[in-house]
């Protein structure tokens, strides 16, 4: 019978896709047939959450579990058989999937970049609506020599 001893991130790393729980010695114990065996980080080190469908990602990954000399390998499948892997996980996870990110600098240039080129569209279009050909041609050589076209901002 396998169940959790205890479940504790060494740290959490947030990213703009996932959050990796990282593990580390004696923060995740496990108990197999009465004996309890702790976390060795020989091979898997992580738990990768998704933000948007707060699934773990790397399912595959195996863990190493030593008790004295003996160690056993087990994948992140076979712990989400268990129930309370699963409410582990979560309760560590649901803290940061609730926060937001902070928007970096180099985010931020991002955002700016789009807001330009949608505010310079917007005035296309009135240029447009408004049958002004000079301000038209004045704002396409704008968009043109300013912002490059490319397959997401055609969508």
């Amino acid at each position: 019978m396998l169940s959790i001893k205890t479940l504790k991130p060494f740290y959490v790393k947030q990213e703009t896709r996932n959050i990796r729980i990282m593990l580390a010695y004696q923060y995740f114990t496990i108990h197999i047939d009465g004996d309890v065996y702790q976390f060795v980080p020989v091979e898997g080190r992580e738990i990768v959450v998704n933000r948007k469908t707060k699934r773990i990602e790397n399912e595959k990954d195996i863990l190493v579990f030593q008790k004295g000399k003996h160690m056993i390998q087990i994948s992140i499948a076979e712990l989400l058989d268990i129930p309370e892997f699963l409410t582990h996980v979560h309760s560590i996870a649901h803290r940061y999937l609730t926060k937001q990110l902070p928007v970096t600098l180099e985010k931020s240039g991002d955002v700016i970049y789009e807001l330009e080129r949608q505010n310079a569209m917007r005035l296309i279009d009135q240029a447009i609506d408004h049958n002004d050909k000079e301000a038209f041609l004045e704002l396409c050589d704008y968009m043109n020599e300013n912002f490059t076209v490319s397959h997401e901002t055609q969508k």
